[in-house]
């Protein structure tokens, strides 16, 4: 089938269903939240962040591509399962944000035991078969690490926009840099970087650095990106992640809340990534 200019790309394994978010004329911003490994908080981050952005009036989604250790669907407390529409998926909805996620395909104490093109069609599926209407950002949380996923998001979504999640000590900031060179190696905009667990402020006002300081701007600096926030150690995130019910909803005034909408206002100024194509180099 000939194709015409700014047709959207089909996927291979959905037989020529069309990947929306491929197209020049999609209107969505792709937001890729990484970090180098596990226990940064990115996935609190990217929650927090989707419903900064919704509540700015945005229209947002999150597609959880951490297959293997999904938590998106609890920390947003989006409880409905997805439904079925003309052959499309339909995708739930809490607190002004659209969830796909494993989650709502497996029992929590199943393990996901895939290989890498068992991954890729699962991220292809959650691109093509889910109805996300018109919405103006599609966050993803990505698994930790350099793997296969990000080696998907390469394919399928060129344009995407990447932001690293790190901790301010040291040894996060080396690990959280290896994620940054691997997105600049398949040619993913690197944005920015977000420092979580900053400081920890105690009732009285004094503000603990528990895992150090510097880090996240060291790491902006060395990657030539802005530091967009830090985002404090606070037990209310936490819950938050454990009942269902983000701080961004709970308490969107506390000084974590403020943290967050403040990222979110950053990103929206930084618009969109212009993609640098090599053979558009002017010789």
């Amino acid at each position: 089938m000939a194709s015409t200019e700014g047709a959207q790309r089909p996927l291979g394994h959905e037989e020529g269903r069309p990947n929306p978010f491929s197209s020049g004329s999609s209107k969505a911003r792709v937001l890729g939240i990484s970090s180098g490994k596990g226990g940064v908080g990115k996935s609190s981050i990217t929650v927090n962040l989707a419903v900064a952005l919704a509540a700015a009036g945005h229209s947002v989604g999150i597609l959880d591509a951490d297959v293997y250790g999904f938590s998106v669907p609890a920390m947003l407390g989006a409880q409905d399962a997805p439904e079925m529409s003309e052959g499309r998926v339909v995708p739930p909805e809490a607190y002004g944000v659209r969830v796909i996620s494993m989650g709502f395909f497996v029992p929590d104490d199943q393990p996901v035991i895939w290989r890498g093109p068992m991954l890729h069609k699962a991220l292809e599926q959650f691109l093509t078969d889910v109805d996300w209407g018109d919405i103006g950002f599609l966050l993803i949380d990505m698994p930790p690490g350099t793997g296969d996923v990000a080696l998907s998001m390469s394919q399928y979504l060129p344009a995407s926009e990447m932001y690293v999640v790190t901790t301010p000590q040291p040894a996060a900031r080396r690990v959280a840099q290896r994620s940054a060179y691997m997105a600049r190696k398949l040619n993913l905009p690197l944005r920015g970087v977000i420092e979580n667990m900053s400081w920890y402020s105690t009732p009285d006002g004094q503000r603990y650095e528990i895992f150090g300081s510097g880090g996240g701007l060291q790491l902006a600096e060395e990657l030539g990106v802005p530091l967009l926030g830090q985002i404090p150690l606070v037990p209310a995130l936490r819950e938050g992640g454990d009942q269902g019910r983000p701080v961004m909803v709970s308490d969107p005034g506390s000084e974590v809340g403020k943290a967050f909408a403040a990222v979110a206002e950053a990103i929206v100024g930084l618009g969109r990534s212009r993609v640098m194509r090599e053979e558009l180099k002017i010789r």
